[in-house]
C-alpha cells in the first residue's frame, strides 16, 4: 500500500470495491450463485444483521440501499451482477456519515462484510 492509498483509507469517509482495486481485500466478489438468489440471500442478511436497516431494494438494478447503525453510522450501496451463470459478482459502496475522515471504518466494514457473506454463499476464487 503506497502513500496515496494510505491516506486515501484513513483520510476518506467513502469506500467502495472494484475490479482492480488497489486492496485484493477489496476487489469485486464472485459467489457461485444466480442473481436472484445472490439477491434474496443479502436481503435476507441485512434484514437479520442487526443495526442494519434496508432502505430500498432494486432487483432489476441488482441494488440495496442500507443505513448502518454500528460503532458508526454509514449508509451502503450494494450492486449485485450476474456476469455469468452461476458467477455473480457482488460489490459495495460504504460512506460514512459525520465527519470527512473515517479513519477506515468503512474500508474495514466492506472486508467484515464481504467476511460474513462467505457464510451464506460460495466464493468463487477471485483470480478466476
Amino acid at each position: 500500500m503506497g502513500f496515496k492509498e494510505t491516506l486515501n483509507k484513513y483520510f476518506n469517509n467513502h469506500s467502495e470495491t472494484g475490479e482492480k482495486h488497489w486492496d485484493p481485500e477489496l476487489r469485486t466478489h464472485y459467489f457461485k450463485t444466480t442473481k436472484d438468489k445472490a439477491f434474496d440471500t443479502l436481503v435476507d442478511y441485512f434484514k437479520r444483521k442487526p443495526g442494519c436497516q434496508v432502505l430500498a431494494t432494486s432487483e432489476p438494478h441488482g441494488e440495496i440501499s442500507i443505513n448502518y447503525r454500528g460503532k458508526r453510522r454509514a449508509f451502503i450501496i450494494v450492486t449485485v451482477i450476474m456476469v455469468k451463470p452461476l458467477r455473480t459478482a457482488v460489490d459495495f459502496s460504504i460512506t460514512t456519515e459525520g465527519s470527512f475522515l473515517d479513519l477506515g471504518f468503512s474500508h474495514n466494514l466492506i472486508k467484515k462484510l464481504y467476511q460474513d457473506l462467505k457464510n451464506h454463499m460460495t466464493l468463487i476464487d477471485m483470480k478466476s
